[in-house]
């Protein structure tokens, strides 16, 4: 057992929305993780209040189980901050009465989050306009069409100002995890971990894994090769155009391709990609900051350090002091991965060169 501190911290109270089909994974992994953080703590530190609209005897989950005794939906009001567990068919669960109802908690400053596909329910009610968030992937393309006032990302979860929102699947334990970290401390999170057998507590800097090429759109394919190269060849990054070349399309095809797919430039992509690969040497290895700098690919300890401070919110060495290890359960000198199917080999560049032909 684990005891958070010596006085009994504040409880916090959530609320679970249920729509009519919500994945029972979803909401199962998020509540058990309040579960068990009170149980290995030995402290009241969470409760939690399930409601759903317009259900009567119960709300069914899209595997068929139907969690009943639910709470009417004004006791939310007390909860600290209410998730909407979405499914399959979740248009035909938003109703006007859900919509006006997440309007109203919105205007009152309560924290809302969703999980899975709740996110449609609180875009399509206007309370993520302006905001970053999280949804699974398959419903990543259609969304950004028809919200194009809310940030979808790829990330696994995202907690934006008073709104957070998790992809699906195991990623709201994930989040609670990340919430209890904050709350009651790492080694909390880390006993959690531990009972449920999970050896990697996920940020949100990890992004979702996108499917096979051809269960996607047109080009995907391209974009997967293009993503592969940056990945392999992040100590001595290509160029753009080398990178367009190999997967076989035009650099504006490229740009275009990962907008679409990932919402962001193939710049900002192969830079997170060194970043986050600097961010696990720095977590796993004792190796000095300057050879991090120089294995992920950039020329110079100052510019390493103004990225990654962009990225993360802190500096390279004030992550080693930090403990550098927040999102892992077990810390160790982790192997090398596997080496890639393809590197490109370039020949020796020409002094005329410069260093602007790498990325930066």
């Amino acid at each position: 057992m684990v005891n958070t501190s010596s006085s009994v911290p504040t409880a916090r109270h959530f609320g679970f929305l249920l729509l009519e089909n919500y994945s029972m994974i979803a909401f199962a992994n998020a509540v058990e993780v309040l579960r068990m953080a009170n149980l290995t703590s030995r402290q009241p530190l969470y409760t939690w209040s399930v409601a759903c609209v317009g259900c009567d005897g119960g709300a069914p989950a899209s595997n068929g189980l139907v969690v009943s005794d639910m709470a009417p939906l004004e006791s939310l009001d007390a909860c600290d901050a209410v998730f909407v567990c979405g499914g399959v068919e979740v248009q035909k669960a938003i109703s006007d009465t859900l919509v006006q109802d997440l309007r109203r908690r919105a205007a009152r400053g309560q924290m809302l989050g969703a999980l899975c596909t709740g996110t449609h329910a609180l875009a399509a009610a206007g309370v993520l306009d302006g905001y970053r968030c999280a949804v699974h992937w398959e419903n990543l393309v259609a969304l950004r069409e028809s919200h194009p006032k809310v940030h979808f990302a790829l990330e696994v979860f995202v907690i934006d100002r008073e709104r957070i929102t998790a992809s699906g699947g195991i990623a709201p334990l994930h989040l609670m995890l990340h919430l209890v970290r904050a709350h009651h401390g790492k080694k909390l999170a880390m006993a959690i971990s531990e009972q449920f057998i999970v050896d990697r507590v996920r940020d949100q800097s990890d992004q979702q894994k996108l499917p096979q090429p051809e269960f996607v759109g047109p080009g995907y394919e391209h974009l997967v090769e293009a993503a592969e190269l940056m990945a392999a060849n992040i100590e001595e990054p290509l160029t753009l155009s080398e990178i367009a070349d190999a997967a076989g399309v035009s650099l504006r095809q490229l740009e275009r391709l990962f907008h679409r797919y990932y919402n962001v430039t193939p710049a900002q992509h192969y830079l997170a990609l060194r970043l986050r690969r600097a961010r696990e040497l720095l977590s796993h290895t004792s190796a000095p900051i300057m050879q991090i700098t120089v294995a992920c690919g950039f020329q110079t300890a100052s510019h390493f350090c103004k990225a990654y401070r962009a990225q993360f919110g802190h500096s390279p060495s004030e992550h080693r002091r930090q403990g550098g290890s927040q999102g892992l359960v077990h810390v160790g000198i982790v192997a090398e991965a596997a080496a890639p199917a393809r590197r490109l080999r370039r020949p020796p560049a020409s002094p005329a060169a410069g260093a602007a032909m790498y990325m930066s």
